[in-house]
């Protein structure tokens, strides 16, 4: 390290990866409890001889050597750091002074100090006490194993829900006419997705936490996780207590399919012309959110996975193991599979593909929906996504609005029908059907391409909601826009 390596360092002050101590006449143990936090987190600097301001203090020339040696020495002792570690602190000059600075690597082993575990975060070194900080720690490190995979030896075949292996099967043939899942009995679809395991502990067989979350009754969730649930909030009016709210404890492939349907209830549509391809923004985007939400989630935590809708945003939460703690760029972010079993057989349903393969779709539709916004990532704890939308011509409510306010509540009917329409939003069909008052359905079908039969449906939808009107004899006459 030399002196301009450590100035940028010293600017920065103390932080999640840098640690600035005092330590003139004497080594300050307490430096200890930050390398076992370096080592636990993702590493980090160590600066001796330095103020928290990023000031230089200094070591003294006569305890220099002395502490070097105690920090060689205590290092290799497995009572003060263990497992015990190598790291390599030197003397440096600056400004005139010496310091001992040392660069702590992240650990593939979870360390204690003097019996402690310790982490790291913005405010400095913490102690792991309770049995869920050491177990998040053991797990982000691989030393306890994926929650996903805890064996429950009592359960059996009828904990399952019944006939949720229909829709596995019927989904694994969309994806392959000749999926082994679809020759396989039940038993063999979840002995081959990895999702029965023996207990290494005990040596007992069984179903796992993962089969009982994927494909459980709801009572057998609650007796094998009782705190398993996902939260869909929306919060664009009411946004002290909520307007709607669905507490979904459902197992993941049912959840998937409540979150879609609370969004589709919420969220504006927002068509869109991939290729030569209509896709909905929203469930494009959605599905990759959701999907997230439900699969990537550390499972022993009773921190409720979340999905509010607020006016102009949406944010999903869910209890995380993070590799990384800090804000991060969606372009940036490197995905990390939290349950690699549960993974895998969404993957063979087709509800996922490859890992990163909801980043990159994010990447690709988002700019579209996002409104010039960006998307904002925290990776903590708890994992947090913000995405930003753009209200359109549909609001929540249900109702389309024109440029003169003419509002009137849509049917699930007419939802359906609306969002099918070949036009755009209300106010674009009101204008494209009412620029010649001779206007007629079979122009208007050799326009946009479709049926006349389909334009004479879409006509009398908007008629219903009373953006237009028609005018003279059901065999003639035109369309005209209401004011």
């Amino acid at each position: 390290m030399t002196e301009e390596e450590l100035r940028p360092l010293l600017k920065r002050r103390e932080w999640t990866e840098i640690e600035l101590k005092k330590s003139k006449d004497a080594l300050a143990r307490s430096v200890y409890s930050s390398i076992c936090a370096f080592l636990n987190r993702r590493g980090g600097h160590v600066i001796l001889g330095a103020n928290n301001d990023g000031s230089i203090e200094g070591v003294s020339d006569e305890s220099l050597q002395s502490q070097l040696d105690i920090l060689a020495k205590d290092l290799n002792n497995p009572q003060i750091i263990n497992p015990v570690c190598h790291i390599e602190f030197e003397p440096v000059d600056i400004d005139g002074k010496k310091v001992i600075y040392g660069f702590v690597p992240e650990s593939s082993e979870a360390h204690t100090y003097k019996g402690v575990y310790y982490d790291r975060n913005q405010d400095g070194d913490f102690e792991l006490r309770s049995t869920q900080q050491i177990f998040d720690l053991l797990v982000r490190k691989g030393k306890a194993g994926y929650t996903e995979n805890r064996v429950f030896p009592y359960l059996t075949m009828d904990d399952f829900e019944p006939g949720i292996f229909d829709v596995v099967r019927a989904n694994a043939r969309l994806q392959r006419a000749d999926h082994p899942w679809l020759t396989m009995t039940d038993e063999e679809i979840l002995e081959s997705s990895g999702m029965r395991l023996k207990d290494p502990q005990t040596g007992k067989e069984g179903y796992t936490l993962a089969a009982a979350l994927v494909l459980g009754s709801e009572k057998t969730i609650a007796s094998v996780l009782p705190h398993h649930k996902t939260d869909a909030i929306c919060r664009i009016n009411d946004t002290f207590l909520y307007d709607d709210r669905d507490v979904i404890r459902c197992n993941l492939i049912r959840s998937f399919d409540r979150l879609c349907a609370f969004a589709a209830k919420h969220l504006p549509e927002a068509p869109f012309m991939d290729g030569v391809q209509r896709i909905s923004l929203r469930d494009k985007i959605l599905r990759e959110v959701f999907l997230n939400l439900l699969i990537h989630r550390e499972m022993s935590n009773s921190y409720p996975a979340t999905f509010t809708i607020y006016k102009d945003t949406m944010v999903a939460e869910n209890w995380n193991i993070p590799y990384h703690s800090a804000l991060v760029k969606l372009s940036d972010l490197t995905p990390h599979p939290k349950n690699p079993t549960i993974a895998r057989f969404f993957a063979n349903i087709g509800y996922v593909e490859e890992l990163g393969v909801g980043r990159r779709t994010l990447l690709k539709y988002g700019p579209a929906y996002f409104d010039g916004r960006e998307t904002v990532i925290s990776e903590e704890n708890v994992f947090r996504i913000t995405i930003p939308y753009k209200p359109t011509i549909m609001p929540a409510d249900g109702t389309i609005n024109d440029t003169k306010n003419v509002t009137k509540k849509l049917t699930d009917r007419q939802r359906v029908i609306y969002e099918s329409m070949p036009f755009g939003d209300a106010e674009n069909v009101t204008k494209n059907v009412t620029k010649n008052k001779s206007v007629t359905t079979s122009l208007l079908a050799e326009k946009y391409g479709k049926d006349p039969r389909t334009i004479k449906r879409d006509l009398k939808v908007l008629q219903e909601l009373g953006l237009i009107e028609h005018v003279g004899p059901s065999n003639g006459g035109y369309w005209k826009r209401i004011k």
